[in-house]
């Protein structure tokens, strides 16, 4: 497939970096994606994401995913470093020409090595290559290392609130964020 940065195309299959492969999820990753986010330490920081989701439910996520990028409203990508599946980044937004929200999780042995801010910008880089210029994202207070990521590819704090997590069971202290070119 072709890569993508800087080119203004709606769709995108794929983007490299310099050590990630960020491209479009497949049926194919459910049982892996589905395994990373029975983590805990996954889907507490996600806000959508059921503790006991099954392959199912995830299988039903992937299958909505041709159709919001074909709308312009959804583009996800699975997060490949070498032959392995580490994670997941998507933007989304209700409507076309409102602004994307970013979110993302990375399996925790993946931690602090950077690839997140570099797989965040990426996203950012291509969206912004196709002439959006507004985005918003945030994280839950208990999850600083999310917001610097954010801070990193130039997100600032633009509020806080309380947000429900699926994870969690309950509503948590967030932090919104916002970056406007």
């Amino acid at each position: 497939p072709e890569t993508c940065p800087g080119r203004a195309r709606t769709m995108c299959e794929m983007i490299e970096t310099d050590r990630l492969t960020l491209r479009r999820i497949t049926l194919a990753d459910a049982p892996r994606i589905t395994e990373c986010i029975t983590d805990p330490r996954i889907h507490r920081m996600v806000a959508s994401i059921a503790p006991n989701q099954s392959v199912e439910r995830t299988r039903e996520w992937i299958a909505t995913h041709k159709a919001g990028a074909d709308r312009d409203t959804n583009h996800i990508f699975a997060l490949q470093k070498g032959e392995d599946l580490v994670g997941v980044i998507g933007a989304d937004r209700p409507g076309a020409g409102l602004a994307f929200d970013i979110g993302y999780w990375l399996i925790p042995a993946e931690w602090g090595a950077g690839l997140m801010t570099e797989a965040a910008s990426a996203v950012q880089e291509w969206l912004m290559g196709r002439g959006e210029r507004a985005f918003t994202s945030g994280h839950f207070a208990d999850n600083p290392a999310s917001g610097q990521v954010l801070k990193k590819i130039g997100f600032l704090p633009s509020g806080r609130g309380r947000v429900f997590s699926l994870g969690r069971g309950e509503a948590s202290d967030h932090i919104n964020m916002s970056f406007i070119a």
